[in-house]
């Protein structure tokens, strides 16, 4: 007898990282890891699982910059051009640590890669949207969206119609690839401010997330606490984080990801192997990067490393599984105790943490998943579509503003480190409905600038660009990104204004920047004040 929901949610999302005008460009490489060592693999899982008749319910979120990345013709090619070279190195590779410890491990990575390549090729046509598109067309997978570049909404909020592009741009985007309209968003960095949700309603979005006080400190206090959605007062629903399954597998130290028998992501033969040797699969420029081959198990918090036993981590992760779903049950049973509906326990995490941080992840899901159905009776996965049919009547409630950034609420995105941002962004928003009012009245070249405006705006607006420069790495990039899209957008204005677009120019930045081919400014139509803070 079912007694409570398990709802796993898991966030794709990349910045649009994407430069032609280079052969090889450094940054790039996140979305090529990210296609090796996570959506690969978790896409892999759920073939396996469908082909074995689970039933699994899985809410998936796939960001429209990842969306534009992985239809992009180029970046195809390119990955596919990057892939080989890791297989070409994997295969010097079985033949360096012939007669070693480490070459299972090798011989590991080898078959892998020659697997990914498969899939990737073979098996989803270089596009791993037809493989999202698959398993949503199964009722595997609740597809959602996010927001249009990831911006930061709150730190937006000064000027609303900018927040209603973002959301009305990915709905858009979204619509346009999965042929049906996303039930539910990942607001980025599960970031809500008052009235965020009115333009969720005005897309037709029926739910989305906070961190766990958003809903625990919400007015009036939730009667379920997080185990149950609410209702805000426009209508759509919020579910909250629930901390405990969150912390067995988000954290580093006392989640699972930490276990000795894991693989050690901070070893890579990019950085640990001779230089000569290495040199043709690093950055052309001589810089040192990851590969993903990595040799060692986290062993212990010290310096020495053993080498990694793929048996045995495989062996941890089933336990892990295990353990997970076992402390699940208990929380429901206590959970039903108190409660008079089954509860729902909301487990939301970054895909990427699933193969690229933590390289047993999509093993350890695949084993949940499949020991829900065979093991554990009383838990089901569901997606929030799912229990909003099942309990429609929630309670009304106003969440409380946060995050699920360090401390709950903005301070990663608004700090000295990333502050003088938001000037520019403001001033750019206000700019950018001054231009959408004037999109009508205007023809040709000038309507393509302020479309080109807006793609501007947005990459300028993306959440990546702040957490980078707090974070500390790959900061000159991200200022230079911030700083070289306010400047274009700033450049289009003018001609705009002066009615003296440069051709050249917008040529450049169309091919350059070419996210949301098919963009409709008017969501940056003044907004009367009243539909804005309704």
């Amino acid at each position: 007898m079912i007694k409570g929901y398990l709802c796993f949610i898991l966030h794709a999302h990349l910045p649009y990282v994407r430069h032609p005008e280079y052969e090889h460009f450094l940054e790039e490489r996140w979305f090529y890891e990210a296609i090796t060592e996570s959506y690969v693999p978790l896409i892999d899982i759920f073939d396996e699982l469908v082909q074995e008749n689970i039933p699994f319910r899985l809410t998936f979120s796939v960001s429209p910059p990842l969306i534009s990345m992985l239809s992009d013709s180029l970046l195809q090619e390119r990955y596919i051009r990057h892939l080989n070279k890791l297989i070409e190195l994997v295969e010097k590779e079985t033949e360096r640590t012939a007669g070693s410890v480490f070459h299972p491990v090798a011989i590991m990575y080898r078959d892998r890669l020659y697997r990914i390549r498969h899939i990737f090729i073979d098996k989803y046509q270089c596009n791993l949207i037809n493989a999202f598109r698959k398993f949503q067309h199964l009722g595997r997978l609740e597809l959602i969206t996010s927001a249009a570049t990831h911006g930061f909404l709150p730190l937006l909020m000064t000027q609303p119609e900018v927040v209603r592009a973002q959301v009305g741009i990915a709905v858009d985007l979204f619509t346009k690839y999965f042929g049906t309209a996303p039930p539910g968003i990942w607001l980025p960095e599960c970031a809500y401010a008052h009235g965020i949700d009115n333009f969720l309603k005005e897309f037709g979005i029926k739910y989305f997330f906070t961190d766990t006080h958003g809903v625990l400190f919400a007015s009036h206090r939730p009667r379920y606490g997080i185990y149950a959605p609410i209702y805000c007062p426009s209508g759509v629903a919020v579910f909250g984080r629930d901390p405990e399954s969150s912390k067995q597998v988000w954290s580093s130290t006392e989640g699972y990801p930490g276990d000795f028998d894991y693989r050690e992501y901070y070893r890579d033969i990019g950085h640990d192997l001779d230089y000569d040797y290495i040199y043709p699969y690093i950055h052309p420029d001589g810089i040192r990067v990851n590969t993903g081959i990595k040799y060692y198990r986290i062993t212990g918090k010290g310096h020495h490393k053993e080498h990694y036993n793929r048996e045995n981590a495989l062996r941890k992760a089933d336990i892990h599984a295990g353990n997970f779903l076992f402390n699940r049950e208990h929380q429901i049973r206590h959970l039903c105790s108190l409660m008079d509906r089954a509860p729902i326990i909301v487990a939301p995490y970054d895909a990427e943490l699933f193969g690229h941080w933590w390289f047993e992840g999509p093993d350890w899901l695949k084993s949940v998943l499949r020991k829900v159905h065979y093991d554990f009776d009383m838990i089901e996965t569901v997606t929030p579509g799912d229990y909003l049919k099942k309990y429609q009547c929630n309670q009304v409630a106003l969440p409380c503003p946060s995050t699920w950034g360090n401390n709950g609420y903005n301070e990663v995105w608004l700090c000295r480190k990333n502050d003088w941002i938001y000037r520019h962004l403001h001033i750019a928003g206000d700019r950018m409905v001054e231009l959408a009012e004037l999109y009508p009245f205007v023809h040709g070249r000038l309507q393509r600038a302020i479309r080109q405006a807006a793609r501007e705006l947005l990459l300028a607006q993306s959440s990546d660009w702040a957490f980078i420069m707090n974070t500390g790495t790959m900061i000159d990039y991200a200022i230079r990104r911030t700083k070289q899209h306010i400047h274009n957008f700033l450049t289009l204005y003018n001609q705009v204004l002066a009615r003296n677009v440069d051709e050249g120019l917008l040529v450049d930045l169309e091919y350059k920047n070419n996210i949301f081919q098919d963009i409709n400014v008017n969501h940056y139509r003044k907004l009367c004040t009243d539909a804005s803070t309704a």
